[in-house]
């Protein structure tokens, strides 16, 4: 199974479409097999659908970020891509939480002012 965790530094991002990258974690039987940080194609020109099927070719099955608006939701889940948001925290911890299954979701939720990012 691959992981994607939007990432901002250390920290889960809080918009998926306009973080600088994603951590993507190989994970087989509860162990992790690789992790490594791709850039976001859509970081610096924002283009709707252009980062649900980045991913798509990445092979990942579930996303994690803090928030993401419902395009981008419905476009990841029409390619079986699990969204899991309203996730705040470290990188490292949150995958362990997610590994473990104690991960938990909520609302989205995002860091700039032009929209709300709310599904």
């Amino acid at each position: 199974m691959k992981v994607a965790i939007a990432t901002e530094g250390d920290f889960v991002a809080h918009h998926f479409g306009r973080c600088p990258g994603f951590t993507i974690f190989d994970i087989k039987d509860s162990e992790i097999l690789s992790k490594n940080f791709i850039e976001n194609p859509g970081y610096k020109a924002h283009q709707p659908g252009a980062v649900p099927m980045f991913l798509r070719n990445q092979n990942v099955n579930c996303i994690i970020a803090g928030g993401m608006g419902p395009n981008a939701v419905m476009n990841l889940q029409a390619f079986g891509i699990k969204v899991i948001v309203g996730v705040t925290g470290k990188v490292e911890e949150v995958i362990d939480k997610f590994i473990k299954g104690t991960l938990t979701d909520g609302e989205s939720i995002c860091d700039h002012g032009d929209h709300e990012c709310k599904h």
